[in-house]
């Protein structure tokens, strides 16, 4: 069996996604700005988001280390929407043209539980012709967990060699090949719609 089916990553694959588009808003001074997000709002503390975690306790617990930054730790809860800048080009299209040749289309997302509703409801032309998304924050596992794969698998009733994934991250796309995806790396020069639809075409999904 070939490719029959297209999984999509949401953030940096969809959709730009950046904390500093937020904090760049907050902090104007640059050396500042950096500093905050390495040693504040790390990588680390808004991926527990992702592993499921309310924003109310990981910030509460942020907070109590870091008491001078308050108000900027409790932006991100208030407009964490700012994070998301907009739709990679070309790939909203390309969604549309697969979904109009009938390929399933389906996602898997490391997104919070408590910020991902808005955000599907405010982007649900993009996300309407998804059969399913799998969301980290909901499900309580987080790529590159072989773990969430597997349940995409099964969730997505797909068989060893019938999903294309995509998604921005080389740790992602390894673990997904290691459980039996297609893949494509949406990095470097392959990081566009062009190239995916040429990866698509290959497969010979349109």
């Amino acid at each position: 069996m070939g490719v029959r089916a297209v999984i999509f990553d949401v953030g940096n694959v969809l959709f730009h996604w950046s904390p500093r588009a937020l904090y760049q808003r907050l902090i104007p001074d640059g050396q500042a700005l950096d500093a905050f997000l390495r040693d504040v709002l790390t990588t680390d503390w808004h991926f527990q988001h992702d592993a499921g975690r309310d924003f109310a306790e990981t910030s509460a617990e942020l907070i109590a280390q870091h008491p001078q930054h308050e108000v900027l730790i409790r932006a991100w809860g208030k407009h964490f929407d700012e994070t998301i800048t907009g739709p990679v080009a070309g790939m909203t299209e390309l969604v549309a043209e697969l979904a109009q040749a009938g390929v399933p289309l389906f996602g898997i997302t490391n997104f919070s539980h408590e910020f991902w509703p808005p955000f599907r409801a405010k982007n649900d032309p993009v996300f309407a012709s998804f059969q399913d998304i799998i969301v980290s924050g909901v499900e309580k596992l987080t790529k590159p967990d072989p773990a969430i794969y597997t349940l995409a698998l099964e969730r997505f009733g797909l068989a060893t060699g019938e999903g294309l994934f995509i998604d921005d991250s080389a740790a992602n796309i390894e673990s997904a090949a290691a459980c039996g995806f297609a893949t494509h790396h949406f990095a470097g020069e392959s990081a566009s719609a062009a190239a995916l639809r040429e990866r698509i075409v290959s497969e010979g999904l349109v």
